[in-house]
């Protein structure tokens, strides 16, 4: 399986652990003032969600020189 597609499956993975991250820290918010640590839940995969995004965002881009195919 070429490290594309890997990166892409992880890419949606890492969404869903974002998306349940927010999810948990919004609902710590409601009991209160939540612990600051808890914030980094949400923030780690976010991290690793800009450096997946961009990696496939220019994935296009690096194939068409590649190819040698002037855009």
């Amino acid at each position: 399986m070429p490290i594309s597609l890997l990166i892409r499956k992880a890419h949606r993975w890492i969404a869903i652990a974002f998306t349940l991250g927010v999810i948990a820290y919004m609902v710590a918010m409601t009991q209160g003032t939540p612990p600051a640590w808890l914030g980094l839940f949400a923030l780690v995969p976010l991290i690793l969600l800009l450096l997946s995004g961009l990696y496939l965002f220019v994935l296009p881009y690096l194939g068409r020189r590649r190819v040698g195919e002037i855009a």
